[in-house]
């Protein structure tokens, strides 16, 4: 649980915390997934892939630095407040999707999925890395995982 308020004086806690929704006392990831599902609907959906490709290399990037400076000032490892990195994971997820609540609640579901199981490549990711880089990467091996099942379900099923 977040406890010191202080520290949302800084963009990186925001950032970490994903504008809040980390905050929540019950399934902060959860959460995190919902806003991340959000703002793809309202920001990214309508952009090209090449623009939500930078926008996830980017948000990347900053969730380590954001990741990293949180941990140092709390002293947790991977805390379950940080949740930009299910906001990169979930986006990751969406990629390729038309915008449609079918599309978007798919993405979710095996997003979610993935990164609450932690079975195999996401496992060994989450076991394998730590710090900043760590909290971040196991939720793209999950969302890239997500990808590639959505993609699936959605191409061989025809959903729209």
């Amino acid at each position: 649980m977040f406890t010191d308020f202080r520290l949302l004086k800084h963009p990186y806690a925001w950032l970490a915390l994903g504008f809040g929704s980390g905050l929540s006392p019950n399934a902060p990831g959860t959460v995190g997934s919902l806003a991340a599902v959000l703002l793809w609907w309202l920001l990214l959906a309508d952009l090209s892939l090449p623009l939500q490709l930078a926008v996830i290399v980017a948000g990347f990037g900053l969730g380590i630095l954001a990741s990293e400076w949180l941990i140092a000032r709390t002293g947790v490892k991977d805390p379950g407040y940080i949740v930009w990195d299910e906001f990169i994971g979930q986006w990751l997820a969406l990629l390729l999707l038309p915008k449609s609540l079918t599309a978007a609640a798919l993405a979710f579901a095996a997003f979610r999925l993935f990164d609450i199981v932690k079975r195999g490549p996401v496992g060994w990711a989450d076991r394998r890395f730590s710090g900043g880089f760590g909290v971040m990467f196991d939720d793209v091996v999950a969302g890239l995982m997500a990808l590639a099942l959505v993609q699936a379900v959605w191409r061989f099923t025809g959903l729209a």
